[in-house]
């Protein structure tokens, strides 16, 4: 076991977010779902507003401070409109319940929060992220894409023993399998439908908890180094490895039966209803699977060591499609047909959501989580150091130097675990 001193500040986070069952009568899950439609409405009216502004009313020229030019002229007879932002498109709500009065019904911090997930949509197509990383095309919501509203300012008085108030939604019953942690206040609630039903998350935060970063020094015997893959999800520096469970492989079966039965015209509209119901739980089922292996394997990678190692991989780039190939003017063969099924295979894989429960395991559990550089990790000899080119295919190390021969992801653990420790450096 590798508690150390400080895995009892890291049990309770700083900010943790708790899920719970919510058990709503008929008439408050028609009330939710009518609260959900409209805010659609509104959210694509807003979303619509500002493509419209982006479309007609800016410019192209770009100023040295790289921001784009405001420039205030005329197009014809209209004149440029201003840029609708989170103040101006929540000033609008008042007159929204006066046009349409049925959205006094939805509480007004409810509305406000549409607002903010426009802002947050467009701003992230626009300028990026805190990395200047940009999100595709944010969508209109069609009426299964816009499940979740949030009240952002809820209270812990709203919590009366297994129900919880809603503002002019009422008390609604929930599951409450588990207690909020002492010292911690609820800061939002969120209710948000899925396949099986209505969800509440409650973020829950408590300021009293410090922030700071483990100083951990990795040692030889503090340190395991894993290797990340598709053949098999991680291979560590003893040579242990964790075969991947595949369980959308698994499933392909009986969804591609579901399937067939949904493109069935012959069937009416009540059975295809009842047939993509049961896609959305089968779907929510393997996603349940494929998340609570990996809680249970980051745990258990996490009580061998203080010190746990891996790639700094961006499974994004690795997910890319193939670049179009022109050979005298015609598109030729660019291998997208094989990539795509080993890109299922990574979906089904998941190795990003293990990297980040790992994250989250690690900080309750008080384990320092260290990431290298990847490049030339899988191309070079643990051993004597000598480059060894392979393909993506080639699964066993062979080095002509030194005459080491083990398994591919074996050396490249053995070879993180080295970089880690500063032995040698890429």
């Amino acid at each position: 076991m590798c508690y150390t001193d400080l895995s009892l500040l890291f049990k309770l986070a700083v900010r943790q977010a708790l899920q719970y069952k919510l058990l709503p009568d008929t008439n408050q899950r028609q009330e939710i779902e009518r609260w959900l439609n409209m805010l659609r409405y509104q959210y694509n009216y807003l979303l619509a507003e500002r493509f419209n502004w982006w479309q007609y009313n800016r410019s192209d020229c770009v100023i040295p401070q790289g921001q784009f030019c405001q420039i205030a002229c005329t197009v014809g007879s209209q004149v440029l409109r201003n840029n609708p932002n989170w103040h101006s498109q929540s000033a609008s709500l008042p007159c929204l319940k006066t046009d349409r009065p049925w959205y006094r019904d939805i509480y007004s911090q409810v509305l406000q929060d549409c607002v903010k997930r426009v802002k947050l949509a467009f701003e992230r197509y626009i300028k990026g992220d805190s990395k200047g990383k940009r999100s595709g095309r944010p969508r209109f919501k069609a009426r299964n894409r816009y499940r979740t509203l949030t009240f952002p300012q809820a209270k812990d008085s709203w919590l009366k023993g297994n129900k919880v108030k809603f503002p002019k939604l009422g008390l609604i019953k929930y599951i409450c399998h588990r207690s909020i942690p002492q010292g911690f206040k609820v800061k939002t609630a969120s209710v948000t439908k899925k396949a099986d039903g209505y969800y509440l998350t409650l973020i829950v935060e408590d300021k009293t908890v410090p922030e700071f970063e483990l100083d951990i020094a990795p040692t030889k015997n503090n340190l395991i180094a894993i290797d990340l893959g598709l053949e098999k999800l991680y291979v560590d520096n003893f040579g242990n490895q964790v075969l991947p469970q595949k369980y959308l492989r698994k499933s392909e079966e009986k969804l591609a039966k579901l399937q067939c039965q949904l493109a069935d015209d012959n069937r009416s509209r009540k059975a295809k209803k009842l047939i993509r119901r049961a896609i959305a739980r089968l779907h929510q089922k393997i996603s349940r699977q494929r998340k609570q292996w990996h809680f249970e394997e980051a745990k258990k990678l996490c009580q061998k060591a203080e010190v746990v190692c891996i790639e700094d991989l961006r499974i994004a780039n690795l997910r890319r499609k193939n670049q179009a190939k022109k050979v005298n003017g015609k598109y030729v063969e660019n291998g997208q047909c094989r990539k795509a099924g080993l890109n299922k295979s990574f979906s089904d894989c998941a190795i990003a959501q293990f990297v980040d429960i790992l994250h989250h395991q690690a900080r309750k559990l008080g384990v320092k989580i260290l990431k290298i550089n990847p490049k030339n990790t899988s191309q070079t000899c643990p051993i004597c150091l000598n480059k060894v080119s392979k393909t993506l295919s080639d699964r066993w190390h062979d080095c002509p130097v030194c005459k080491a021969s083990m398994d591919r992801d074996y050396a490249s653990a053995l070879l993180i675990k080295k970089v880690a420790l500063g032995i040698v450096s890429l």
